[in-house]
């Protein structure tokens, strides 16, 4: 069993959470992805942590500053925001890949990542895994499921046989061995198999899997997943579960996948519908109050000081333009 602690206490556990605006100049490094990998390992060997979703790296930024020391994108929020689609298969590795990268860049904290069924087979799934780990993201996962997610279609999961070889296939792959590869299977929601769903697990973790992912498998039976495969095991969180209980079954991380996407889109939707009824901004609740506070955590203060330093004027910005 794993009790959950509050994300303020893990932040003490890593070198550093930051808060406020990166500096647009320092570039990432391999040192320092691999500091984060090291780091995400170290908060794994403790109590289940609880591992926002975010959409954006102003989300991922907000996230980091609230004190998570982990956070996650998925292809949820991602075909959500960057293609206004739903999440059915129709964000591409690149896509994918590159929205991840975004958001590591504008963070220091760990971030996962959704590798939806690896894009590729077992052959050329090196190319998913090495994209990633170039991204800086410190760990993905990858699925067994094939099609029919989020919606009533028929879903179809690939064969136990041929998602263990991508499993296999994309652990021989990372360059660094810090590079977390998590297996996931969708059989508990897809089949509602649960012998099937530990056998899965099984392999994909006697395959080389650092963690087992068994989307939507109940979390009465989460110790049944962790000891038949004998890995953390990694769960997303649902409507009527309190983080107690979700930390109550040992699960070593829980995802909320959509937490930053749902409550932006909340937040805006309301936002213009009053102001479309009322064609007032200054009359919507809180708009006009953390304009101060946001422009700070972009890091406008930051380049103003930069300007000063470097003595550079508008007449030098009209000479770039």
């Amino acid at each position: 069993m794993r009790s959950g602690i509050r994300s303020e206490d893990r932040c003490s556990q890593l070198a550093s959470c930051h808060v406020g605006a990166r500096n647009p100049q320092q570039k990432e490094t391999m040192k320092d992805w691999t500091d984060r990998r090291l780091a995400l390992a170290r908060l794994l060997k403790g109590p289940t942590v609880a591992v926002p979703g975010v959409h954006d790296a102003l989300s991922a930024m907000l996230a980091e500053r609230a004190g998570f020391p982990v956070l996650y994108v998925g292809s949820y929020a991602t075909a959500a925001v960057r293609l206004g689609l739903a999440d059915v298969g129709a964000v591409s590795m690149t896509e994918m890949v590159e929205h991840a990268a975004s958001i590591v860049n504008a963070v220091r904290v760990p971030v996962l990542a959704d590798a939806e069924n690896g894009w590729n087979n077992a052959a050329n799934i090196w190319r998913t895994v090495q994209s990633f780990e170039r991204a800086g993201v410190s760990g993905i996962h990858i699925e067994d499921h094939e099609f029919g997610k989020h919606t009533d279609a028929a879903p179809v999961l690939a064969s136990i046989e041929q998602a263990t070889a991508k499993i296999e296939a994309a652990v021989a792959a990372r360059e660094d061995p810090n590079f977390l590869i998590i297996a996931r299977t969708d059989a508990p929601w897809a089949t509602g198999d649960v012998q099937d769903t530990l056998n899965r697990i099984e392999r994909y973790a006697a395959a080389g899997a650092d963690l087992v992912m068994p989307a939507g498998l109940s979390l009465a039976d989460v110790p049944s997943a962790h000891k038949r495969s004998g890995k953390g095991v990694v769960i997303t969180d649902r409507r009527g579960r309190s983080f107690a209980e979700e930390a109550q079954s040992g699960a070593a991380l829980v995802l909320y996948y959509g937490l930053s996407l749902h409550a932006s889109f909340f937040a805006v939707k309301t936002a213009l519908e009053q102001f479309h009824a009322t064609l007032d901004a200054d009359a919507l609740p809180h708009l006009r109050e953390h304009v101060t506070e946001f422009e700070q955590l972009m890091g406008y203060d930051a380049f103003a000081a930069r300007a000063r330093k470097y003595g550079v004027t508008a007449d030098d910005g009209q000479k770039q333009s």
